[in-house]
């Protein structure tokens, strides 16, 4: 469950095309060992309140991300049925990260039906490496851009392979907030579509497609073995 080095080129100078653009977040500052430890801490303690105990291994990157390589992907299989996947570094000690968007800064997340598996060719880890893939993206372009729930995103693919749909949408599972410590930060929840179903979002607004994805029992989930929502 490692990115190799050579599709990070692709990761790195990717376009991601959202339909809104604002200010740039504050520049990073500097931490120490211990600041950086004491908030990896606390965020995991908010990411399992929301999401359930973490998985024991993280699918660590070759090269991090703060130098231009991959995320490292942490799972949560003991929340809702399948396999959580998310983010710990886009927020920093500091609590800037992403341009804050109405949830103020956050970190990504993503689910999977499939439960978590070591196996490498299976469909947990094919979905796990296609999230990491665009959590990777997005994590570059919302240190430039603002993403809000319901908006719509495409992220773009090697030559030749379609591009991948998305639409976001924020995380409050029975009105669990997401805390580091005791301040109140976002989960971004990401879930790929189907092309005529972000047009149609586009079209009707975002919040129309998520209520039929919740209607047809498919929210929150990125697993793309299930039929259109819309004709």
């Amino acid at each position: 469950m490692i990115m190799m080095v050579g599709a990070l080129i692709v990761i790195c100078v990717a376009f991601v095309a959202c339909s809104s653009l604002k200010k740039k977040s504050a520049p990073r500052t500097e931490f120490t060992d211990e600041e950086h430890e004491q908030h990896f801490e606390l965020k995991m303690e908010g990411m399992e309140r929301v999401l359930g105990e973490s998985y024991e291994l993280v699918g660590h990157a070759f090269i991090p991300f703060d130098v231009g390589g991959a995320v490292d992907m942490y799972y949560f299989p003991n929340g809702i049925e399948g396999t959580g996947f998310a983010t710990m570094e886009l927020i920093y000690p500091d609590g800037y990260g992403p341009v804050k968007n109405s949830l103020g800064t956050y970190e990504l997340i993503a689910f999977t039906r499939h439960k978590i598996s070591k196996e490498k060719d299976g469909d947990f880890s094919k979905i796990e490496r296609r999230m990491c893939k665009v959590f990777t993206e997005l994590g570059f372009y919302t240190k430039e851009a603002c993403v809000e729930p319901r908006e719509t995103c495409e992220v773009p693919q090697d030559e030749g392979e379609p591009n991948i749909c998305l639409i976001f949408d924020e995380y409050v599972p029975e009105g669990k907030q997401f805390k580091i410590g005791d301040k109140k930060h976002g989960l971004l929840l990401v879930i790929e579509l189907f092309p005529e179903e972000m047009h149609y979002a586009m079209k009707n607004g975002g919040q129309k497609l998520l209520d039929l994805l919740k209607e047809k029992g498919y929210y929150p989930y990125s697993d793309m073995n299930r039929e259109s929502v819309v004709e």
